[in-house]
């Protein structure tokens, strides 16, 4: 009885042991971080790169939390996140950016050349919101396709509706970035006129002739930027990822490469591993530290 209760001791010891070596190891090996974004094409394309460079390049084990544009913003703003890629500046998001004033950490810009606005084919003849008139009206059932509720585009395009005084006859229909381009290519396809909430960087700009409507009162801005913001406190505790995040920057045909892929049928997975794999010299300059 003796043996088997120092026996029993022992390899109780030996199992409190191991499982301490191994919780050490993990602690130390496993590193963790939370990225947030939206589901636009454009964000899902950087946030697939920047999850791919994280995992592969800095051994990083990172969590995607997809969410609507407000949702993302209080995430990094109340530390629930680490990080986004995906912050529209200065208009799209200026609502966000008042709102969670002095709660993150701006790193500036990833991608140069952003612009937003509303988007037709080319064969429709018009060329001005201000010519959202009845006629133009009646072809498209007065009603401009949108995206997701809350998406800085969508509270421009609110705006755009009081400011050129459309309120009354014409809808701005709240969808998903997916269910607006499924409706703009059927249109197309058809040669059918349409009118939806469009962007730049976007895939489908290079599958179809479009172009955006004047907006002669600048409702939605000049051309914008892409920000990366993070969560207070993320240099000190994961400054190896922090680096990475504010050195990364790319352009508009790099988004447009891994954006037409995913399109195509590649997963966002694989389009971005791709991606890395092809620019070795852009991503090691990222994460030189």
């Amino acid at each position: 009885m003796k043996f088997n209760r120092i026996s029993i001791i022992a390899a109780a010891v030996l199992v409190i042991a191991l499982v301490a070596g191994c919780s050490a190891s993990n602690g130390s090996s496993k590193k963790k971080v939370t990225l947030a974004y939206v589901a636009w094409d454009s964000e899902i394309a950087s946030t697939y790169v920047v999850k791919e460079v994280l995992e592969q390049k800095l051994n990083y084990e990172v969590e995607l939390m997809q969410v609507d544009a407000g949702p993302m913003w209080a995430g990094i703003s109340d530390g629930s996140a680490d990080a986004m890629v995906a912050a529209w500046l200065p208009t799209t998001h200026a609502s966000y950016v008042s709102k969670y004033n002095g709660k993150y950490e701006d790193l500036g810009p990833n991608l140069e050349g952003t612009k937003i606005g509303l988007v037709v084919p080319k064969y429709m003849d018009i060329n001005s919101i201000d010519e959202l008139n009845d006629a133009v009206g009646d072809t498209v059932d007065h009603t401009i396709i949108g995206i997701e509720p809350g998406a800085g585009i969508m509270m421009s395009t609110e705006k755009v509706l009081d400011s050129y005084k459309l309120r009354d006859k014409w809808t701005l229909l709240e969808s998903s970035s997916a269910a607006m381009t499924q409706q703009l290519e059927k249109a197309y396809a058809n040669k059918e006129p349409i009118v939806v909430t469009g962007w730049t960087p976007h895939w489908m700009f290079a599958k179809m002739e479009l172009k955006y409507l004047e907006d002669p009162q600048n409702v939605y801005g000049g051309d914008e930027q892409i920000h990366t913001i993070a969560r207070k406190g993320l240099k000190e505790d994961q400054p190896e990822a922090f680096t990475f995040l504010d050195q990364f920057n790319w352009t508009p045909d790099d988004m447009a490469a891994v954006m037409i892929q995913i399109q195509e049928g590649e997963t966002p997975e694989a389009a971005a591993k791709a991606w890395v794999e092809q620019n070795t010299s852009k991503v090691d300059a990222w994460v030189a530290e």
